[in-house]
């Protein structure tokens, strides 16, 4: 049994939400597929608990964007990726900011654990590359391109902060829709593409931390209330953050 986390977005109150239940479920394995940092407002104290927690962790596009350059941000993003390098670079202790950069700089593109493939992106393009459920009616070539490029049961992305099962057909399910609400079971003979949702910043129009729970091929798809209010104020009071940010986690958009 292990547990996945991704897209934390420096949202310390969901993560530590989370963590807390991943605990209180006595699950030892901790893998988080990025995105670390940007866009919230306590990268440092995320990168901190993600070294301490996290037995696998591979890079998101905003671990990359801090730690080199942001390409293709939006305006808000950009702003968040500056400022996020900046707070690292301006932490007094020396050894832990060289232990936060030397951290984000090793991050691999992907990790391969029990038969599975983890990447942030997509198996084609591990870092960048979005799979949206739209996909399926709007670009299908985009994604059996992608299920052509992994050969394990099942791959795990984030990115798109919204959860759901893409099988090869292709065809997207929500938790809601599956056929266990909230639960999906892999098969032996399955091919699929799994996104357990956003830890940090939904966009699934539900406000709530979210993250997976893997165990003999079952996968729980979780939701937590956290101090969303908190994280909010936070971000509203930050200057160098725009405050879209903030109000986008009250409706998980």
């Amino acid at each position: 049994m292990f547990a996945v986390i991704t897209d934390i977005h420096s949202n310390i109150e969901a993560l530590e939400v989370v963590l807390a239940d991943i605990d209180r479920r006595g699950i030892k394995t901790i893998v988080c597929l990025g995105d670390i940092v940007g866009y919230g407002a306590n990268p440092k104290e995320c990168i901190d608990l993600i070294m301490e927690r996290a037995q696998y962790c591979i890079c998101g596009n905003h671990d990359a964007a801090v730690f080199y350059e942001p390409f293709n941000f939006n305006i808000g993003a950009e702003r968040a990726c500056y400022w996020t390098r900046q707070v690292l670079e301006e932490e007094p202790n020396k050894a832990f900011r060289d232990r936060r950069w030397e951290f984000l700089g090793k991050l691999p593109p992907r990790l391969v654990y029990e038969g599975m493939l983890f990447v942030h992106g997509s198996p084609r393009r591990p870092v960048n590359e979005y799979l949206f459920g739209d996909d399926v009616y709007s670009n299908p070539a985009k994604l059996m391109a992608n299920f052509e490029r992994f050969n394990e049961v099942a791959c795990f992305v984030g990115h798109t902060h919204v959860p759901g099962v893409f099988v090869d057909d292709p065809y997207f399910e929500s938790p809601g829709e599956l056929a266990e609400p909230g639960v999906y079971e892999i098969a032996e003979d399955d091919k699929v593409i799994i996104n357990v949702g956003s830890l940090g910043q939904p966009r699934d129009r539900d406000p709530r931390a979210a993250y997976g729970i893997v165990d003999e091929g079952r996968v729980e798809f979780v939701r937590l209330e956290y101090d969303v209010e908190k994280t909010v104020h936070k971000i509203l009071t930050t200057p160098d953050l725009d405050d879209f940010l903030g109000h986008r986690l009250l409706e998980g958009r």
